[in-house]
């Protein structure tokens, strides 16, 4: 049996009581009263103190106290009550619903509405004030009936949760908006300072190892200024990707040639990459992040093993940056795609680079996420649209 206590925490949660009727409850009551063959019907919730009737068919409702309210019986009881005559039942023969100080019911039909967790939290009601007999169609279409109000509550409750993530969501692309105008002036001033000094460099060596060595740094350098431009307008506005053809084979080369100083080329074994749609510069931005986490989160003392492959199926391309690194406890794989997450602070880092990453691939029209991998590491992957 339901305790008042937990129907107020039911109740609480649909949020459903006080408002003007819900359309779609007024339908089922309407439909509830047709299949009954009578004049009233009624969704009747009942808290702690009182029963309220939130939609109603042939009556204006109202809330009036427990202690009055015929479907008491059926809501403490979990069980439905068909009768013919409610006012000839030992129960209801003194209820003001049916001595005429309220109402005068005499047929009288009463379905308990069962929340997912079992809660009885009211009923779906008929009545009639005259008495007829009771039909196993209208106690089965009752039956079916109740079970739609309590759908449409949970699906209200579902579409109320979504609208509330939707707001979160916003909220954190809000922060990671306003994080990358924060670091914005932080990024591209040193960057700018290291172009300059390389292009003063430029012009100062003449031996060809050095040249060639100052022109990389450049083209890093480049590379990296137009990378932060372009994730930086995109954290602010979320603007769609380009939609280009991207040959990730590429893409992965540059990732890698900025990467020098990070990780050593040697210790990242690349199988062939597919060509796709989108943004070059967003897209080598995943794959340098992937890789540079791989390359950070290697266990203590030992050298990074990196593995990038890609596997294709159902019309999409999944790529995969495998590790041997410490892993992440499968209760965290999702929070380290969160806006600002660092699960492990002794590692250097914002936590913006994989929900950015995310937000990219997902703009991209594809999804990623990350598997443990066997022997030990983690898997990241992302899927995206394969060319067609």
């Amino acid at each position: 049996m339901s305790t008042g206590a937990e129907r107020d925490r039911a109740l609480a949660t649909y949020d459903v009581i006080g408002g003007p009727p819900r359309r779609e409850l007024t339908a089922l009551v309407d439909l509830a009263a047709q299949v009954a063959g009578v004049p009233f019907a009624t969704v009747n919730l009942l808290s702690s103190r009182h029963q309220h009737q939130v939609a109603t068919a042939g009556f204006q409702g109202g809330t009036t106290p427990c202690d009055d309210a015929m479907c008491r019986q059926v809501v403490e009881s979990g069980q439905p009550i068909m009768l013919d005559d409610a006012s000839l039942d030992p129960r209801f023969a003194d209820n003001p619903w049916t001595t005429g100080e309220i109402a005068d019911v005499k047929y009288y039909g009463s379905h308990p509405l069962r929340t997912p967790d079992g809660v009885v939290i009211g009923t779906l009601c008929v009545f009639d004030s005259e008495a007829h007999q009771v039909t196993d169609e209208a106690a089965r279409g009752l039956s079916l009936l109740a079970d739609r109000v309590v759908d449409v509550l949970e699906l209200e409750l579902a579409s109320r949760r979504l609208s509330e993530v939707n707001a979160r969501l916003s909220t954190s692309n809000e922060r990671l908006a306003n994080f990358a105008g924060q670091v914005s002036h932080d990024l591209k001033n040193p960057l700018t300072s290291i172009s300059l000094s390389l292009e003063a460099l430029e012009m100062e060596v003449t031996d060809d190892y050095q040249v060639d060595t100052v022109a990389r740094a450049r083209r890093g350098v480049e590379r990296m200024t137009d990378m932060i431009g372009n994730l930086l307008d995109f954290a602010a506005q979320g603007e769609a990707p380009g939609d280009e053809l991207v040959d990730l084979a590429t893409e992965i080369e540059l990732a890698l040639d900025d990467l020098a100083g990070r990780i050593d080329r040697s210790l990242v074994r690349v199988e062939p990459l597919p060509t796709v749609r989108g943004d070059a510069s967003q897209l080598r931005s995943v794959l340098m992040n992937l890789i540079d986490n791989a390359a950070k989160f290697t266990l203590v003392g030992e050298q990074p093993e990196v593995e990038v492959a890609s596997v294709s199926a159902d019309g999409f391309h999944r790529i995969e940056v495998r590790d041997r690194g410490r892993g992440i406890p499968e209760e965290k794989t999702e929070r380290v795609f969160a806006p600002l997450a660092r699960l492990d602070k002794t590692v250097e880092g914002s936590g913006i680079g994989l929900a950015t990453c995310r937000r990219i691939i997902e703009a991209h029209g594809g999804t990623m996420g990350v598997d443990p991998r066997d022997g030990g590491g983690s898997v990241f992957w992302f899927r995206l649209p394969a060319v067609s």
